[in-house]
């Protein structure tokens, strides 16, 4: 239950109770908090057994997050597939570019060596050169 809190945070919590509720009242706020505590779990253990009976065995909670729902119960994976391939393919060419925009820097570095003219290639060297907003 406060497995994220350290004992000198508890001590702590305890001394802030203790002297909010004083020693007659503590008792009994621990005792209260502790049945809400576990009406509550009852409840979200309640509320989460209806809900798996309702949506069958392979339910998560986590499954009724949105994205996740309409994956799982409203596209096959021929659907799911069908709607990632824009991306994936457009993923593919932006690599592709990166990957021609190193070897051109590459390239002109190793000319600029050879001739004698080494210039920088700083990263804002590049953005002047290539305005990938203009495209």
């Amino acid at each position: 239950m406060f497995e994220n809190l350290g004992w000198w945070e508890i001590i702590v919590l305890a001394l802030i109770g203790l002297f909010v509720f004083g020693p007659d009242r503590l008792p009994k706020v621990i005792g209260e908090a502790g049945r809400m505590l576990r009406t509550l779990r009852q409840m979200a253990r309640g509320a989460s057994a209806e809900l798996r009976d309702e949506l069958g065995t392979d339910f998560e909670i986590e499954d009724l997050h949105p994205k996740r729902f309409v994956r799982k119960h409203l596209l096959s994976e021929e659907d799911e597939a069908a709607l990632r391939k824009p991306l994936k393919d457009a993923m593919r060419d932006f690599e592709e570019l990166q990957h021609v925009d190193e070897v051109t820097e590459a390239y002109r570095d190793d000319g600029a060596a050879k001739n004698g003219k080494a210039h920088p290639a700083t990263p804002e060297s590049r953005a002047a050169r290539y305005d990938s907003d203009a495209t």
